[in-house]
């Protein structure tokens, strides 16, 4: 069983290479297999995978998809350098990404990001996921596609108008919802179970995975 990394205190080391995502706008035909964009949450719905099966004996039909989904509230909260993430439907608080190098990161100062700086990213293979802004600024997010043997460099940065929200698939890759500056709300519906399968960029491949926030 994989230990949970520390999001608040993640203790990466210094000196990390930044490999760069293409940033592209996020639209219908950009999304195909990563997920789709969304007009209404509340006709949106999640994906529900059924829980597998142990063996050779399948899972009967009517059973194994019942958790069903949780919402609530997911926050994008830039403190100077740092990005906070707070997830209220799961219960969750995570350092997402840094403007600076981490070890010269300073949350005493207003300045807008340039850029953001990502150490981590996980999966849900229980189900998918929506994020829909709740106040019509832009936001970006970085995705891959499924498959354990990732590399930083299958990662693509999505940039939303804030207009409409995002729907992805269960296994597609990611790490929240990027605010490009202050703090910005999302609503947030998931898998309930939400089980969940990290990447961490910093100890694995000895990076950070970045995008630069403005053109």
């Amino acid at each position: 069983m994989a230990k949970a990394p520390n999001y608040l205190n993640p203790d990466l080391p210094p000196g990390l290479r930044i490999v760069d995502m293409p940033v592209v706008d996020a639209t219908a035909e950009a999304l195909r297999g990563y997920g789709h964009l969304v007009d209404d949450p509340q006709k949106c719905k999640v994906e529900i995978v059924r829980w597998p099966a142990a063996g050779w004996r399948t899972v009967d039909e009517d059973t194994g998809d019942e958790a069903g989904t949780t919402e609530g509230v997911f926050v994008s909260d830039w403190q100077g350098d740092i990005l906070y993430g707070r997830n209220d439907a799961v219960g969750g608080h995570y350092i997402l990404a840094y403007a600076q190098s981490p070890e010269h990161a300073r949350t005493d100062h207003t300045h807008e990001p340039q850029r953001m700086m990502l150490w981590h990213a996980n999966y849900h293979p229980d189900g998918g996921q929506l994020f829909f802004p709740l106040e019509a600024r832009p936001f970006l997010v970085p995705l891959a596609l499924p498959g354990d043997d990732i590399t930083p460099e299958k990662f693509v940065c999505f940039r939303f108008s804030g207009l409409q929200g995002l729907y992805i698939h269960p296994n597609i890759w990611h790490e929240g919802v990027f605010g490009i500056s202050g703090t910005q709300r999302f609503f947030d519906r998931q898998g309930a179970v939400h089980a969940r399968v990290s990447v961490d960029f910093a100890r694995e491949f000895g990076c950070l995975v970045a995008a630069q926030i403005h053109r």
